[in-house]
């Protein structure tokens, strides 16, 4: 059985940022949810306000839309986190900027979304999954495949 080195450049420092600035982007979801939460009058444990409520009130669609704009980033992360990583092990400060833009492009998305005009998150979207997540998916599934060749080989 042999073994395998793996070196971590300097830059990965970077991946580290990006990374932390994920928990930022929470942090502000976080706040927004709350604040349309009150505003709604929608209580605990409730996650949303019923189909028949948001289309009676402005604001009942607008937590909605806060809510579930929350909800999609935390089921994206964990690509984002697998795919940082691993990308960011040969190209850190790719892998970090390609992270950095897809948390701005979730803060756009976040203030399009919870406006209540749902319409309003598509440039948040486009611009995370083609600059952000495709390309973190890709360079990760690149430096993936690179290690284990080299490990077959």
């Amino acid at each position: 059985m042999s073994s395998l080195t793996v070196s971590i450049p300097k830059e990965f420092a970077y991946v580290g940022a990006a990374l932390v600035s994920t928990a930022w982007l929470l942090a502000y979801q976080t706040i927004v949810v709350d604040l349309a939460r009150h505003k709604s009058g929608i209580k605990y444990p409730q996650l949303y306000a019923e189909k028949e409520e948001a289309e009676k009130s402005f604001d009942k669609k607008k937590f909605n839309c806060a809510q579930r704009a929350h909800q999609n980033t935390l089921e994206q992360l964990p690509l984002i986190y697998v795919s940082t990583l691993a990308a960011g092990i040969k190209y850190p400060t790719f892998a970090a900027a390609a992270c950095g833009i897809w948390v701005l492009s979730r803060v756009l998305y976040t203030r399009g979304y919870a406006s209540g005009y749902p319409e309003r998150r598509t440039l948040g979207s486009a611009i995370g999954s083609a600059l952000g997540a495709f390309p973190l998916l890709f360079t990760a599934t690149y430096v993936a495949g690179n290690a284990v060749y080299s490990l077959l080989c």
